[in-house]
């Protein structure tokens, strides 16, 4: 816990406008509040950024730079850190995604669901994210992802299409539920940011899905936009039946990822992109799937949130572009573009 240099470290002022947005409309930080920001090395930038915002708020904080407490990759979030945590009302997790730290990062989303803390999830955050995608009004996201979810949880299925070849169908359970991660972040659920999306785990998913923007966690900065090497997913029955891709580096890594458990191949999150200040993929999973279009994930299905009665050690994110989209009959996306 080391505040005191953090105000000899100068950024750029660039980042100033997404660390404010970050912490006063999307955490909307109290100064009776206590805050807990995670980072490393690498984030530490926007890690000061996002502290001169808070200390504009003037409220209680501890940073933890990872680094000065444990080796990286690391499977576990030192137990100093997660204590602090526990006596925050508010946190932020800023730090870049190494290969075998899922385990520690639903460590630190445990403690956080156990103390209803509003927590932002930025994994992998960089210069470009903090000038685009969380420049966004995230007001005018939440309106949007409200009406999107309110038709959602009255459809028993939606439809999905694109040129590049996706031809997918997912049913849904009213004993599943949709949730919402618009930017704007509550205690019922912790948010990624920048927000912009309603996700849910489905009863089930059949068909083609096309993956022409990205694959998540380490893979994304490793093989980035996947437009000229799409990863083609023939899922049955919710399961992967099989995957082509002419990358076949990436192709034996997303199956060995894929492989690691025995629901790892299932999708566990199906999911629609509603930031509407994103236009493109750039290569980040943390922005990449807030674009409006279709994501699944493979693994996990957060089931203390969905209801899901199983779980996984892994979740991937999984993202195409340019999709239509049905809630049953209704259709909502053309190539990308709402049409509510």
């Amino acid at each position: 816990m080391k505040n005191s240099f953090i105000a000899d470290i100068s950024f750029d002022n660039r980042l100033s406008e997404g660390a404010h947005n970050a912490i006063n409309v999307c955490l909307r930080l109290k100064p009776d509040e206590r805050i807990t920001i995670i980072t490393d090395n690498d984030t530490l930038e926007i890690a000061c950024a996002l502290v001169s915002e808070i200390k504009k708020v003037g409220s209680d904080f501890s940073l933890f730079v990872i680094e000065d407490y444990t080796a990286r990759p690391s499977p576990d979030m030192p137990q100093q850190i997660l204590d602090d945590l526990a006596k925050s009302q508010v946190s932020i997790f800023c730090a870049q995604a190494q290969t075998g730290e899922l385990s520690m990062r639903i460590q630190m989303t445990s403690v956080v669901n156990m103390h209803k803390i509003r927590h932002a999830h930025m994994v992998n955050i960089n210069t470009q994210i903090m000038l685009e995608g969380m420049r966004a009004d995230f007001h005018i996201i939440d309106d949007l992802s409200q009406r999107l979810i309110t038709k959602a949880r009255k459809a028993r299925y939606i439809k999905a299409k694109s040129d590049a070849g996706t031809d997918i169908v997912a049913e849904f359970s009213h004993k599943l539920n949709w949730l919402k991660t618009s930017g704007i972040i509550s205690v019922d659920k912790w948010g990624n940011l920048p927000g912009g999306e309603i996700f849910t785990s489905p009863k089930s998913v059949d068909g083609l899905f096309v993956v022409d923007g990205v694959v998540g966690d380490y893979l994304c900065q490793k093989y980035g936009d996947l437009k000229n090497n799409p990863v083609y997913i023939e899922i049955e029955d919710s399961r992967i039946k099989n995957m082509t891709c002419k990358n076949s580096a990436l192709l034996d890594e997303l199956t060995a990822y894929t492989m690691t458990d025995e629901n790892s191949n299932r999708v566990g999150e199906f999911a629609i992109g509603t930031n509407i200040g994103i236009s493109k993929v750039i290569g980040h999973i943390l922005q990449d799937e807030k674009l409006p279009s279709i994501h699944m994930a493979f693994g996990h299905p957060y089931s203390e949130h969905t209801g899901a009665d199983w779980v996984s050690t892994t979740h991937i994110d999984c993202v195409g572009v340019d999709i239509d989209i049905w809630l049953e009959d209704d259709k909502v996306m053309d190539k990308g573009k709402f049409l509510i």
